[in-house]
């Protein structure tokens, strides 16, 4: 119900990154990893309490494993996780990051069947005064639920009624046919279908592809979708998709995507910031070890319009600059943990070359350890800036927008 909070957000997406990574990292091939955030009514005036679950399919730990795992430098020793790198710190830092944020986590565990994190937190909200949340023009209608998940026909349907509208719901896409189908002849029309992408039945482009031969053209049809949806947006158009939503959605993101698809007032234009592709790219070298984070790098670094040389580790990209021509390379992307030498110890060499030209290019610290105390680390040592993984890339281009305008 409340979206706006105060608090610290760096610490709260470790706690959340670490269960996660948990997760995925125990969790073999066709099992699920799921996260679902809970509002619970026990929180004093001004505030507002939290649960965040997270849940898996993976292969779970012993009861005895269980009793220790938020002590430093535990790790279950079997077959299964012996390949999996770990210190064991993961969940002693992320219990003592729940504890200094006043909150609880809780954790059940089965060998073989999964891993139940639950992690309660209480956050100040924020004060500032909201704008009105129903929508004058869709007060009272009535308005379709189409999703195979009950909790998300329940929660979509909540938000609808705090917008102002009648909500039902129904966990298939032919029954929502069969639904507009008597809706028409009982001239009690639906205003507005809220249509998941993926239905065991039919997926919703079908079901919006039905629907319209049912009711016609007026009537808003969003689809929701926890994907790109960039593929299908011309079929989804054609079939008469008025808009898309993602998941997971917030009250307020349903708000406006439903008020931007009744409202007759024209938008306002978007504030534009200057491209990076304003600036003069060149060629950055990237020092990364794991091969998937070099893709990931490169792929949006090119697509930016640079080209990228890869080190996989410090010493490897020591070497290249040391050989390269001055002006060779724009920047250094360096990671911080690598094998041979790490991110500190290269910018540390670079920085001591004699030729000024190669010792003052810019550095970047492209890390997962994102706390205060990394980031003062990394220019410490001699970096320019700090990027956290994983990559927000708008953040990115616009560090490195910062960055080569100031060279």
């Amino acid at each position: 119900i409340h979206e706006d909070i105060l608090c610290d957000r760096l610490r709260l997406n470790q706690i959340l990154l670490n269960l996660l990574g948990n997760s995925i990292k125990y969790t073999p091939a066709g099992g699920i990893v799921s996260i679902r955030v809970t509002e619970k009514p026990c929180a004093p005036a001004g505030h507002a309490a939290y649960e965040f679950y997270v849940r898996d399919t993976g292969i779970g730990m012993s009861e005895e494993f269980v009793a220790h795992i938020f002590e430093p430098f535990e790790r279950e020793r079997n077959s299964t996780t012996s390949g999996i790198q770990g210190t064991g710190l993961g969940m002693a830092i992320t219990r003592n990051i729940v504890e200094m944020m006043n909150g609880t986590i809780h954790v059940k565990s089965r060998q073989g069947v999964g891993t139940e994190f639950s992690v309660d937190l209480t956050f100040r909200l924020c004060s500032d005064e909201k704008q009105p949340i129903t929508i004058p023009e869709l007060t009272g209608c009535r308005a379709l639920v189409v999703d195979d998940d009950f909790n998300t026909c329940d929660s979509v349907s909540c938000m609808l009624q705090q917008i102002g509208m009648r909500a039902e719901w129904t966990l298939s896409g032919k029954e929502a046919v069969l639904r507009t189908r008597q809706a028409v002849m009982r001239r009690d029309h639906y205003s507005a279908y809220i249509i998941d992408w993926l239905l065991p039945d039919m997926n919703g482009i079908e079901v919006t592809r039905r629907i319209r031969k049912e009711c016609g053209d007026e009537v808003p049809i969003i689809v929701l979708t926890a994907y790109d949806w960039a593929d299908i947006e011309d079929e989804a158009k054609e079939a008469g998709v008025t808009a898309f939503c993602g998941k997971p959605l917030f009250l307020s993101e349903l708000r406006d995507c439903l008020l931007s698809v009744v409202s007759t007032e024209e938008p306002p234009e978007e504030s534009t910031t200057e491209p990076i592709q304003s600036l003069d790219l060149g060629r950055i070298l990237l020092a990364e070890d794991n091969e998937l984070n070099q893709e990931i790098a490169q792929a949006i670094l090119e697509e930016a319009g640079f080209t990228v040389e890869i080190a996989e580790n410090g010493q490897i990209a020591l070497d290249m600059l040391t050989r390269a021509e001055p002006d060779y390379y724009q920047l250094i992307l360096m990671d911080v943990q690598m094998p041979v030498m790490n991110g500190y110890e290269a910018t540390r060499a670079i920085r001591a070359l004699e030729n000024p030209a190669l010792s003052s290019i810019p550095i970047l610290a492209m890390t997962a350890n994102a706390f205060e105390e990394d980031k003062q680390a990394a220019l410490q040592c001699g970096m320019n800036s700090h990027i956290s993984k994983p990559i927000d890339i708008a953040k990115l281009l616009e560090t490195l927008g910062n960055v080569l305008r100031n060279r």
